[in-house]
């Protein structure tokens, strides 16, 4: 019995050690190398085969420099306002929603864009705590050897904003029929208003809620002052996009 448990604990280690060296090489990499796909974007792609729906995946990576400003603001003042300043985890907006989700039964998440980025990138889909705790590493990891215009620009290109687009230049191609880089204040917030769930809402034909959203996200957007600055702690400086 010593001997099989000796061999189950030599295991367990090895292969968390593998784990955390692959982790940290794979967060190494996508540092300056485009994603090619997602498990999301896979996942998705198996639900279309299984509904018999034609395979749909558009996606199509673009530097930073290549998307508004207006998309990159719009995406903060909708999806985490704190996205500047935080290192990864929201704590107030987590408080408010465990506050908020107490009284009411349609619960509010708290998720960074640091966050989403990171489950986007190297999770699967899913609310199990196991894959949270797996969120929370891959968070701090990408907090750590990420900037923050590099998750901005990961997050962009990733992220789902419509039934098989995923990021900005696939979305603006198909929504408005130009490149990302020219999207205006207007488009770019209703990209932003259909985040939440990109499947059930459309930036082509956006509906009341939607369109209420928007409003919102513009409102948010001027008291910005149109302006999103993004701070490089490892040199101390910052950049502003106009």
């Amino acid at each position: 019995m010593k001997e099989f448990l000796k061999k189950i604990w030599r295991f367990t280690w090895k292969a968390a050690m593998w784990f955390f060296i692959i982790s940290i090489v794979s967060v190494l990499f996508f540092r300056w190398v485009p994603i090619p796909v997602t498990p999301l974007m896979l996942i998705r792609c198996v639900e279309q085969k299984m509904d018999g729906k034609d395979l749909k995946l558009k996606k199509d990576w673009v530097p930073l420099e290549e998307i508004s400003p207006h998309l990159q603001l719009a995406v903060v003042c909708s999806e985490d306002q704190n996205f500047i300043k935080h290192n990864g985890f929201d704590f107030e907006a987590i408080d408010k929603a465990l506050e908020y989700n107490e009284s009411h039964k349609k619960t509010r998440g708290a998720s960074t864009i640091s966050q989403q980025t990171a489950k986007n990138v190297f999770l699967w889909a899913g609310r199990s705590w196991i894959r949270k705790g797996f969120e929370v590493y891959f968070t701090f990891l990408i907090e750590t050897f990420w900037s923050k215009q590099r998750i901005m620009e990961v997050y962009l290109n990733v992220i789902e904003m419509g039934d098989g687009v995923y990021g900005a230049q696939a979305a603006s191609k198909n929504f408005f029929h130009k490149d990302a880089e020219y999207l205006t204040k207007g488009e770019a917030s209703l990209i932003a208003a259909v985040l939440p769930n990109p499947i059930r809402f459309s930036a082509a034909k956006p509906s009341g809620y939607v369109l209420k959203r928007q409003a919102w996200i513009i409102r948010q957007m001027v008291l910005w002052g149109g302006v999103l600055n993004y701070e490089e702690k490892e040199e101390a400086k910052t950049f502003k996009r106009k």
